[in-house]
């Protein structure tokens, strides 16, 4: 494959690689005069990318999407700039995934939760593309505070909150269940985010024991409570 067919491979990297072979894809980053907030973009993806991909810088390792770091990682060994990879991530947010299929060893396609198209829209969506694009495949900082916490509520926005509605976390994703409505127990929390289910994967390789429990009791404690 050519060195610009490898640019961007994302989850629906035939697209990411094709708006990278034709220029600039759905138009690249409308610039002007105001310049990527790279903290509102990592506050930005937090609360709506973490839970379903991997991005060290972040902290956060979510596999319902592709893992961003080793999608560039090969891209910044070859020299490409960070605006390179800035205008295919956002390219990638505003067009999203389209439908998703896994097939699987029973020669059948699961259909898997796409990425929605504007997730985040204008200067937010820059700021998130231009956020990912300096961090994503650098090796991220070692032992990041969101992958070594305990605290239940940062464990929560880290990995849940994209595709959770938790109004105490200041979460509205819509992916996995409302759990303000749903207001489950503790040992239910514990099992799912231990062993996954559906869609949402297990987080039983990727959080100790201690931080299950932790964030278990912090959505038990605060589900339901406005």
């Amino acid at each position: 494959m050519s060195r610009q067919g490898r640019v961007g491979a994302l989850g629906a990297g035939l697209v990411a690689a094709a708006l990278l072979g034709a220029g600039c894809g759905t138009g690249g980053v409308a610039r002007s005069a105001q310049r990527p907030d790279l903290n509102n973009g990592q506050q930005l993806f937090t609360q709506n990318c973490a839970a379903c991909h991997t991005l060290a810088a972040a902290g956060t390792n979510g596999t319902i999407g592709p893992n961003l770091d080793n999608s560039f990682a090969a891209d910044r060994q070859e020299g490409y700039p960070d605006s390179s990879i800035e205008n295919v991530v956002l390219d990638q947010i505003r067009l999203g995934s389209g439908p998703i299929a896994t097939y699987t060893t029973n020669k059948k396609f699961t259909p898997q939760t796409p990425m929605p198209a504007n997730l985040v829209k204008g200067q937010d969506a820059i700021d998130v593309a231009a956020y990912v694009a300096s961090v994503a495949g650098t090796g991220g900082p070692a032992g990041s505070p969101a992958s070594s916490s305990t605290s239940g509520a940062a464990i929560f926005k880290a990995n849940c909150a994209s595709c959770h509605t938790l109004a105490a976390a200041g979460a509205t994703g819509t992916v996995g269940p409302d759990l303000d409505q749903l207001m489950p127990a503790l040992a239910v929390i514990v099992r799912q985010v231990t062993n996954g289910g559906t869609i949402m994967p297990a987080f039983k390789g990727t959080l100790t024991t201690a931080q299950i429990q932790a964030v278990a009791k912090y959505v038990s404690s605060v589900a339901g409570k406005k």
